[in-house]
């Protein structure tokens, strides 16, 4: 529930209605776009006195640190239009907005967000800067001194900066043909709002900062709505495999969703809809980089430093002043290498070129001041006339000066403790390569021709794994470090080139254009069956989400069942227990009284035949249904089956061995011993291991590799190893769901009672059997032609189905109204009591219209 708070907008309604459409501004092409959404919009505004007044006036802003959403137009379509939506760097008075908001549209095609700057505090500095970012980088506020604790007044902010945003798009897109490519933590949000309004909206989200582990994510006060958002997504990217695998184990966890791996491609299942999520790092422009390269200015300055640093190793570190990047921690592995190396002292030079922190407050002041002592300390003790160890450039420094850094370094130094993705090995590694302009002013012989380098990276980056030539380090680890910058400065020649060539290889062919390329072939793929599902909205605020299903595949109408049940004579209802009828979580698993009521409500009506199939044994199924006298029971998934209470257990006819017992359940037994919450079912036909009450993640896990186990030692058993919802299971083959059904309908044929109403519902994979074999019976005419058949999965989810309830509420209230009728077609027609229970029946159906 959102709060109001003044300033703070907190409603961010929609109707969510699949017809409405945008409203398309003028001049806007037919045809798909991509609206590129970011907190920022790449464009440079500034203000010019003139005798008539303020005027404003606008570039590309082409070197800015957030020139991304720019370059990644570059791997798209030269003819595909792009809309930027985002922030303005400037504070724009409201007299004004409209007529720049036009000017950006005409002439850049960007739609600004003008935010109020207690906004941009609250949404920007207090909760993006100062809690998400660090909570995202793994800092967590444990005292009110380290870290800046949830305030909900800043995440109300955040709510109402992302609802602006959400009101920009709608004012731009076209829905039915867009795509909107959303970028990073400050709009984590917006697919819920974006959905809300448009249930098939082509959505892709990029999160270029690390994502934590569940350990740090669950600690998050809003971190259902977070997640849930970014579920509303239909492609989900991140740099690494880390990250994705974090999100995954949240989605686990906190949602208990499930992901799937096919071709290639992993897929979580949402509601019907599949999110994709992505797996790509960013590169960087290179025709950007190479350009400036060329220019007279970079050589130039690239000249002037060989001669400040002549005679000197070089080694580079260019990072933002923030808590993260780690440059107190490379001082102290300076000063560590200069102690333990007397011969590098005067010759190795550490450049720290810094840019001004993106956010402020004391933990920034903090940074500064112990940069500050460190390098201080280090220059006094092993500085001298001619010589600084640590040389601190406090930046901005324009392009041409960081290239020229970058030119003229032997080794470039990342350290930072924990980074997004970290570009500056790979605009090293292509600033490194030949160009005539630097070639010339820095001489033949200087490098060798400077196609070399050589990196030392932290192992906590994003650009880490691909650098699989560069010296990995860990930041905390001082001498190691040290170590590190040592071998950087001092390794052979021709192993630098080695190193340099792997490195330069994969830069120049992962560059910007081929990641937004790559992701936008892969958004266009996630929603190639928007228009193939029906889709509707459910849930308010941020718990909103899409249900999506298949044309044919419809929730199951009580009044509609009713009905037709109401006019056959031979019917034939199947139901699974765990999951159908009693819910998962409930810790005592006996059936209800009510529930007990229904089934033999149910079981009374002569034209019935009623079935529990479970997965469960039959001395357990016994107990728990005795009351029902007339209930038939198929337990152990079919292997053992009576009709009634007075009637005997039949068997299978499958063969007797179970020697297989005596291999299998010892290494059960060693994955039980090895998995905290996990044990072992013993049947009289199969053996279960359940891993429901065990760690998802590692439970999962688990049950991969003992059903890998089990079907390597059991290749020639009459056995088959199954996966159900927590639970790996060994049974003998020929015994399945679907062969129930077979037999109960043969032996209801042979008695001359073939079934006009069929009725299955279950939940598991194991249910599936049945639904498939009711399948085949109706395309084989096994069923009589007018029989109505109703093949019911409880949930949505892929399914043989063709009908679905939500939960097992939703199945009981369903028997009741079938009970219900069956009660009111066994009393008199013209007695009250018939009447009333006429009119119960009707009130059943009624109260369950909201099923349809």
């Amino acid at each position: 529930m959102l709060m109001n708070v003044p300033g703070i907008i907190t409603d961010f309604g929609g109707g969510g209605g699949e017809e409405e459409k945008g409203e398309v501004s003028p001049g806007v092409k037919n045809g798909s776009r991509r609206i590129i959404v970011a907190n920022q919009l790449p464009v440079k505004a500034f203000c010019k006195d003139e005798k008539e007044g303020k005027k404003w006036c606008f570039e590309w802003d082409r070197y800015a640190l957030d020139t991304l959403i720019l370059q990644l137009k570059d791997g798209l379509s030269s003819d595909l239009e792009i809309v930027y939506v985002g922030c303005l760097k400037a504070d724009v008075e409201l007299n004004d907005q409209e007529e720049v908001a036009n000017f950006l549209w005409e002439k850049f095609r960007c739609v600004p967000t003008f935010l109020s700057l207690d906004l941009i505090n609250k949404y920007y500095h207090g909760f993006c800067k100062h809690y998400l970012w660090p909570l995202f980088h793994y800092m967590l506020p444990l005292t009110s001194s380290h870290g800046v604790r949830f305030d909900r007044s800043n995440w109300l902010a955040y709510v109402s900066a992302n609802k602006i945003f959400a009101d920009k798009v709608y004012e731009v897109i076209n829905p039915d043909d867009d795509y909107v490519w959303i970028q990073d933590y400050h709009l984590m949000i917006l697919p819920t709002m974006l959905r809300k309004k448009y249930s098939r909206i082509k959505v892709g989200f990029f999160l270029h900062s690390p994502f934590p582990s569940s350990e740090i994510y669950r600690t998050l006060p809003v971190r259902d709505e977070i997640l849930r958002a970014l579920l509303n997504c239909d492609l989900v990217g991140f740099q690494t495999f880390d990250y994705a695998r974090h999100f995954l184990s949240c989605c686990s966890r906190m949602l208990g969703l499930d992901y799937q791996s096919k071709r290639g491609y992993i897929g979580i299942d949402y509601f019907g809809r599949t999110v994709t999520i992505k797996i790509l790092p960013v590169g960087i422009h290179m025709g950007q980089i190479q350009n400036v390269m060329s220019l007279p200015d970079t050589a130039k300055k690239a000249k002037e430093l060989k001669e400040k640093y002549e005679g000197k190793i070089v080694l580079l570190g260019i990072d933002d002043m923030d808590v993260f990047k780690g440059i107190g921690l490379k001082f102290l592995a300076m000063g560590h290498l200069l102690e333990q190396s007397p011969s590098l002292r005067g010759r190795v030079v550490l450049v720290q070129i810094t840019n001004p922190p993106r956010s402020r407050g004391n933990d920034i002041r903090e940074v500064e001041e112990e940069v500050k002592k460190i390098a201080s300390e280090i220059n006094t003790k092993y500085g001298k006339p001619g010589y600084e160890p640590i040389v601190c450039i406090n930046g901005p420094v324009s392009t041409q000066d960081k290239i020229a850094h970058y030119a003229i370094s032997e080794c470039v130094v990342v350290n930072a403790v924990r980074d997004g993705m970290n570009l500056v090995p790979y605009e090293y590694t292509v600033s490194r390569e030949s160009n005539s302009n630097l070639d010339k002013a820095l001489g033949p012989d200087f490098n060798g021709g400077r196609r070399k380098s050589m990196i030392v990276v932290s192992e906590f980056i994003g650009c880490s794994p691909s650098l699989s030539g560069a010296i990995r380090v860990n930041p905390w680890d001082i001498e190691s470090v040290a170590t590190g910058m040592t071998s950087g400065a001092m390794m052979n020649d021709r192993e630098k080139e080695l190193r340099h060539e792997k490195h330069y290889r994969y830069v120049s062919s992962h560059d910007v254009a081929y990641w937004a390329r790559s992701f936008d072939q892969d958004l266009k793929r996630a929603c190639e069956d928007h228009y193939h599902k029906r889709c509707w909205g459910i849930g308010l605020g941020l718990g909103f989400r899409v249900v999506a299903l298949g044309p044919n595949f419809k929730k199951l109408s009580v009044a509609h069942i009713v009905s037709s049940y109401k006019l056959t004579n031979s019917r034939l209802i199947l139901l699974d227990y765990d999951g159908t009828m009693l819910p998962e979580d409930k810790v005592d698993k006996a059936p209800s009284q009510e529930v007990i009521s229904i089934l033999n409500g149910l079981c009374s009506d002569p034209k019935n035949i009623v079935f529990i199939v479970s997965g469960r044994g039959r001395d357990t199924l016994s107990k728990w249904f005795s009351p029902c006298t007339e209930l038939g029971l198929s337990a152990e998934h079919g292997y053992f089956t009576r009709w009634s209470k007075n009637s005997d257990w039949e068997s299978r006819l499958v063969p007797a061995d179970t020697e297989w017992k005596k291999v299998v359940l010892p290494i059960m037994k060693k994955y039980t011993e090895a998995t905290d919450g996990s044990s072992i079912e013993q049947k009289e036909s199969a053996l279960v291991w359940h891993h429901l009450e065990a760690d998802p993640d590692f439970g999962i896990w688990q049950a991969k590799e003992l059903l890998d186990h089990l079907e390597s030692v059991l290749a020639n058993e009459p056995v088959v190893v199954k996966r159900g919802q927590h639970i790996v299971e060994v049974k003998p083959q020929d015994v399945s769901k679907g062969l129930v059904f077979q037999s109960l309908l043969a032996s209801m044929k042979s008695k001359g009672k073939s079934p006009d109403f069929v009725l299955c519902i279950g939940d598991d994979r194991s249910d599936e059997d049945m639904f498939e074999s009711i399948a085949s019976s109706l395309d084989n005419s096994s069923l009589p032609d007018n029989a109505e058949v109703f093949a019911c999965t409880v949930g949505q989810k892929p399914s043989m189905a063709k009908y679905y309830l939500d939960d097992p509420a939703e199945v009981i209230k369903m028997l009741q109204g079938l009970s219900a009728a069956s009660t009111a077609m066994q009393l008199p027609p013209k007695s009250p009591v018939h009447q009333l229970a006429s009119v119960e029946d009707l009130s059943i159906v009624k109260n369950h219209a909201s099923f349809v």
